[in-house]
């Protein structure tokens, strides 16, 4: 019998939400109704929270990513292509609460009914919540780094054991260019030669790393593309430019890299992003971090709000 058929005392799937389940901790509730929309084709976020004087979760909600409405933005009436509405206002809820004597959360509501149609199973991966790599996958990572295996191996490894790589978005390189300099003028040329080869047709997308003379030299040769950053390339930057101070910082059980995931990958909505930037920085009291003011200035090329349409 497949777990889709699994079916408990009370009759409830035990993939499915229900009041007064309980979990350990707010990441293991997370990851539960998490996979619970994946089964059913919808994306959640977190949504408010409630913690004690302590700096402990009592209460956290977890909605649908379809949840509430876009903040009218001003901008908009000036935007030759706006981006699409995605929120439809849905209900869909699932709330946890902390209960001392357990020493545990348990589901205090669960709102099960949707207003809008579910991803279908073979797209259900390219939503936002479920565009991750596991806990698990992770750890083997890191593991597989401190053993001297490649990075691309590491992948490969999981590739295979999920049903190889048919089943993973592939990496090609169909050309390469090899740069005595790099000027403006040597990336307008390279990118000019790159059009020609494509018969003029300019990408939709092109991601590139932080480097201030390519972005210069993008819009001259290719005005209509839009230029985003390598969320990997940012991340090992963001490593090298600020991990130590939030280290230093009172910011529990999080290096740079689990903050910075949370802006890539997490935060949908663009006030929701600033607000959680403007709150990182005053939490963490790196304000003046050069680095940082920099990666927000240019947020529109890697801020999951900005870029998840392109």
């Amino acid at each position: 019998m497949g777990p889709n058929n699994v079916e408990n005392d009370r009759g409830d799937c035990d993939w499915k939400p229900r009041v007064r389940m309980t979990f350990d901790t707010e990441q293991e509730a997370y990851d539960f109704y998490n996979t619970y929309g994946g089964r059913l084709g919808f994306s959640i976020r977190r949504g408010y929270v409630n913690k004690s004087k302590e700096g402990q979760i009592t209460s956290r909600q977890f909605v649908c990513n379809k949840e509430g409405f876009r903040v009218v933005d001003k901008r908009d009436s000036l935007t030759k292509n706006p981006r699409q509405e995605v929120r439809t206002g849905c209900q869909a809820r699932l709330v946890i609460k902390w209960d001392k004597n357990m020493q545990k959360f348990f589901v205090s509501d669960f709102v099960e009914q949707h207003n809008h149609i579910f991803v279908p199973t073979e797209c259900t991966h390219m939503l936002p919540s479920q565009r991750k790599i596991s806990a698990s996958q992770a750890i083997e990572i890191d593991l597989a780094e401190k053993s001297g295996i490649r990075l691309n191996a590491a992948f490969e490894l999981m590739g295979n054991e999920v049903g190889g790589r048919e089943s993973h978005g592939e990496t090609v390189i169909f050309g390469a260019a090899l740069m005595y300099d790099e000027t403006a003028d040597s990336f307008v040329w390279l990118f000019r030669r790159f059009l020609e080869t494509m018969s003029s047709k300019a990408p939709k997308t092109i991601f590139t790393d932080q480097d201030a003379v390519m972005a210069k030299a993008i819009p001259i040769v290719m005005p209509n593309t839009t230029h985003c950053l390598c969320t990997w390339n940012l991340m090992q930057n963001a490593l090298r430019h600020a991990n130590s101070i939030f280290k230093d910082k009172a910011v529990k059980d999080k290096g740079m890299k689990s903050v910075l995931s949370t802006f890539m990958y997490d935060i949908e909505d663009e006030e929701e992003f600033t607000l959680k930037w403007e709150e990182m920085l005053d939490k963490c009291e790196v304000k003046d971090n050069h680095w940082l003011k920099l990666t927000f200035g240019v947020k529109e090329k890697w801020g999951l709000p900005y870029v998840r349409n392109t």
